[in-house]
């Protein structure tokens, strides 16, 4: 008794159907499992971490010899938490893409010993590799998902944040926690001086 073929993903492309347009559905599993390991993302609990995340890439794909080009568009959302008060930030993402799919014996190699890496040039930094039979763009639409992440993300600009003291989210209710003293300054509190 034979295995049922496996459904053929969404995101696989054969390079006999080439010129081809493709309408992919980016799902919020998909950028869940995208940016799984982001510690802004992993902040974030419960189904708020994902509610609206998802979206949509519209690409072009054509050959030149070997190579695969494509370009369109990939537009979506992912929520990552507020680097200030850990609240969730929705992040949109409506990025052009123009990318190059190269054979694998195409691809620059990593020289054994080579602890710099691979050198490329500026025209090679939006490479990716093809077994020369499928174009595979998951990895060109996880990559923008992760990349539209920024650095310390605000969920606005005046965002007060947590208090370093009990916790509380300032932007909510002003907390009364003192500032502590430094502790440099420690042998100082008791000091009196004349008046």
């Amino acid at each position: 008794m034979s295995t049922p073929p496996r459904p053929a993903s969404p995101f696989r492309v054969a390079d006999r159907d080439l010129p081809a347009h493709r309408e992919l559905v980016v799902t919020p599993a998909f950028v869940a499992e995208a940016t799984r390991g982001l510690p802004l993302r992993d902040a974030l609990d419960g189904d708020a971490a994902t509610e609206g995340d998802g979206g949509a890439a519209a690409l072009e794909l054509y050959e030149d010899g070997e190579n695969v080009h494509v370009h369109g568009t990939i537009r979506g959302q992912v929520t990552v938490a507020c680097s200030r008060c850990v609240g969730p930030v929705a992040v949109r993402l409506d990025e052009a893409v123009r990318v190059t799919y190269l054979p694998a014996h195409a691809m620059p190699a990593d020289e054994p010993g080579d602890d710099d890496g691979v050198e490329l040039a500026e025209d090679d930094l939006d490479v990716y590799p093809y077994d020369g039979e499928t174009v595979d763009l998951e990895p060109l639409v996880r990559e923008q998902f992760v990349l539209a992440v920024p650095f310390a993300p605000l969920c606005r600009e005046d965002c007060l944040g947590l208090c370093p003291q009990c916790g509380a989210d300032r932007n909510f209710a002003p907390c009364a926690c003192e500032k502590p003293l430094d502790p440099r300054f420690a042998a100082l509190a008791g000091l009196k001086l004349p008046s």
